[in-house]
């Protein structure tokens, strides 16, 4: 994690058998109790069969980070957590909003996700594959929430479409019925290389209406953060300021003991100036003779916006022998996405080219479900799914000359329209039977059906090229899994489990020689684990073996000059070991690691992969080493300290045969924090993040728009922060 003191530092290294300071950082572990809903102090509450549960009696492989941690360590993304979730790897894309997720192996070489993502009780992304929802995924700032819940291999019986890889859960904090509570918080903070001073805040109030029966909650945070790449090209300094801001209101309302009521609604949204990208020589060499590693040279300048809604009702009532309830939910995300294409087009006419891309996404979803109450023989739940999708995806060329206005001659070059719709529904239940206090056995089915429609308009007016189609697609897909356990005495699980997921095909390109459809990609998952407890609990272990077998791989592929559409290519295996180790030798020390070996390989030779190509952007190895101490001061003052050591393996940029795969170089960070509590209500904290201001690479590929250079997103440079936090 992070910190200023320079002790914090042999602490952490010397503690560095690895510890979980961000709660969960196990293939299924827990966290100290402030992070989580908690039964006993080492008990985690999750959330991932979709019914309170212990952790350690899940048998899944699951990590939870606690919003309280992901705070302190000064991260506002969720590249700055993935390290420390086995098998978890974040590509950014140069902005919050710009997040490509993959979990064990299992890429989005398409342009659709393979990790679901859930905002508590409903899913947010769009599952059709027009609409860029592997690049798009929501980095929440982390104030109002109370942990993530990151479930790996296929989700697809409770979790529906896209969840091929595993799953990332928002869990918020859901208001308090007896407490009134204020929070606030100011932060400071300076980016090594940049020249501004960045700045956070964020308040929450909780304010009970009616004891025990009626609360509200609101919250807002926003977080500026300074520019640190400089533009060679025009001579700009810090180029790649961004501001994250967003806000939440819940109320939840209980006038019976059996009915509950939870209504919310957030916003969020991002304002980046230009992408944190920079431009690199082949090789990793100098952009120019001369230049420092973080230098761009775009022509134009780059900005991105991202604005999210987020809207849901819950309605829950305890029947006694099951609780009924129906989740409804609407999101809305806009983005605009600008580009410099003026090496790409621009030289057709001598001038420069912008490339604005505009993405907006209409989500509805409901969900009702009928769950059993906890049991000591059955546990069941039986559900229904719908979702309904309105998507537009604009792209258009704009031709300017060399002093930036419109050539009317040219203007614009090119215009495509992708609007498309996408539709689901969807039956699923599972059980765990419970065949002895021994053995149990938990399996679950789901029957879906998706419904596309398609339009796509392509214009060049230069080329007199006006072009456009419609289709449409309609697939039936059963999910299922099979998961049995051994529980050795309360505190030692062993388990395995088979799963299957999906990841809807759908209508193609509308123009000839393109197949009319794509089909939707299947991954079969294979795991055994151990979730283990000892020495009167000051010492849990997690470990687990997969196997993935995938199908059907959707990529893209030329049909015509300049023109890709989408194609199926073949099949993929991903296998690997995930385990973390927490150790508690005294009171308020928690030492540990956490590690995942990723092989992630094509097992079938086509034109877009070679049976042993390596699969991009997949460390072969990843991992976290943590160490958290608290103490007393002395009155009503205690300390904390914390460190962790991240490390990400080498990477590939594309499927290793392709004429666009580059190496990426792995890289380790150390975080450092500390804070002083003072008589429960100030805190004061400080933090260091990449403290050694590491050259690292979070991502890197051949430039599309900017020919010869490789585009990088650069591992944010040593960031030092100071803050103080007001409770009561």
């Amino acid at each position: 994690m992070n910190q200023h003191v320079a002790t914090l530092a042999m602490l952490a290294l010397s503690a560095a058998v690895g510890a979980l300071t961000l709660p969960g950082v196990a293939a299924a572990q827990d966290a100290p109790a402030a992070d989580a809903t908690v039964r006993d102090p080492n008990d985690i509450v999750v959330t991932a069969q979709k019914r309170d549960e212990r952790l350690q009696d899940v048998p899944i492989s699951i990590s939870v980070v606690g919003g309280e941690q992901m705070q302190r360590s000064g991260g506002s993304q969720l590249t700055d957590y993935a390290a420390y979730v086995p098998g978890l790897q974040v590509d950014n894309a140069g902005s919050p909003g710009r997040s490509t997720l993959s979990l064990r192996g299992v890429a989005p070489i398409g342009p659709s996700a393979t990790v679901g993502m859930y905002l508590d009780d409903a899913p947010i992304g769009s599952s059709g594959i027009y609409n860029r929802a592997q690049t798009f995924s929501l980095d929440l700032l982390p104030y109002d929430i109370e942990r993530l819940e990151v479930l790996r291999g296929p989700q697809g019986t409770l979790y529906g479409a896209s969840s091929i890889g595993g799953l990332l859960k928002y869990v918020t904090v859901q208001p308090d019925l007896q407490n009134l509570s204020v929070r606030a918080s100011g932060e400071a903070f300076t980016i090594a290389h940049g020249e501004d001073l960045g700045w956070a805040a964020s308040a929450m109030v909780n304010v009970p209406i009616v004891a025990d029966q009626l609360a509200v909650s609101g919250s807002y945070s926003r977080r500026d953060t300074p520019g640190y790449v400089d533009n060679i090209q025009t001579g700009e300094k810090d180029v790649n300021d961004a501001v994250q801001q967003g806000g939440r209101v819940a109320l939840l309302w209980r006038p019976d003991p059996a009915l509950t009521i939870k209504l919310s609604g957030l916003w969020q949204s991002v304002d980046s100036d230009n992408f944190s990208i920079l431009y690199e020589g082949m090789g990793n060499q100098p952009l120019a003779p001369g230049a420092r590693f973080l230098s761009t040279n775009a022509q134009l300048a780059e900005p991105f916006t991202s604005d999210f809604q987020f809207y849901s009702g819950t309605v829950g009532y305890d029947f006694g022998f099951a609780e009924l309830s129906s989740t409804t939910s609407y999101s809305e995300l806009k983005i605009l996405e600008t580009s410099d294409a003026s090496r790409v087009y621009g030289v057709i006419w001598g001038g420069l080219a912008i490339y604005p891309a505009r993405l907006h996404q209409k989500k509805w979803t409901e969900e009702v479900r009928l769950t059993s109450a906890s049991s000591d023989k059955l546990e069941w739940m039986l559900g229904f799914f719908y979702t309904d999708e309105d998507n537009s995806h604009d792209q258009i060329v704009r031709a300017l000359d060399a002093s930036g206005e419109v050539l009317p001659a040219f203007d614009p070059f090119a215009i495509v329209a992708l609007p498309n719709t996408y539709k689901e529904y969807a039956v699923f239940g599972n059980a765990t039977w419970k065949i002895s206090e021994k053995f149990h056995i938990s399996g679950g089915l789901r029957w879906a059906r998706n419904e596309q429609t398609f339009t796509q308009v392509t214009q060049i007016p230069l080329l007199g090229l006006d072009s456009g189609g419609s289709g449409t697609s309609e697939e039936e897909i059963v999910t299922y899994s099979v998961s049995p356990q051994i529980n050795v005495d309360p505190d030692t699980m062993i388990y395995a489990r088979v799963a299957s997921g999906y990841r809807p095909g759908g209508p193609n390109i509308a123009l000839p020689g393109f197949p009319a459809t794509v089909d939707s990609e299947t991954v079969t998952s294979y795991e055994a684990g151990i979730k283990a407890r000892f020495l009167d609990r000051a010492v849990a272990f997690d470990a687990a073996v997969f196997l993935l077998d995938w199908n059907d791989l959707q990529t893209s592929a030329p049909f015509a000059e300049g023109i890709n559409g989408l194609v199926n290519a073949g099949t993929a295996r991903s296998k690997g070991v995930e385990a973390s180790l927490l150790i508690r030798p005294v009171a308020g020390l928690s030492v540990g690691a956490n590690f995942a070996y990723t092989d992630a390989k094509c097992t079938e030779t086509t034109s877009n992969c070679t049976d042993g190509d390596q699969l991009p952007n997949v460390p072969r190895i990843a991992a976290a080493m943590t160490a958290d101490y608290g103490f007393a001061l002395g009155g009503s003052a205690r300390a904390r300290v914390g460190g962790a050591v991240r490390i990400v393996g080498d990477r590939i940029s594309a499927v290793e045969s392709s004429p666009l795969a580059v190496p990426v170089d792995g890289y380790a960070t150390l975080d450092l924090n500390a804070a002083v509590t003072f008589g429960g209500k100030w805190t004061l904290r400080g933090y260091a993040r990449n403290l050694t201001d590491e050259e690292g690479r979070i991502t890197s590929n051949v430039a599309t728009t900017n020919p010869g250079f490789l585009s990088t997103v650069p591992l944010q440079p040593r960031t030092l922060g100071l803050a103080v936090d007001l409770a009561f």
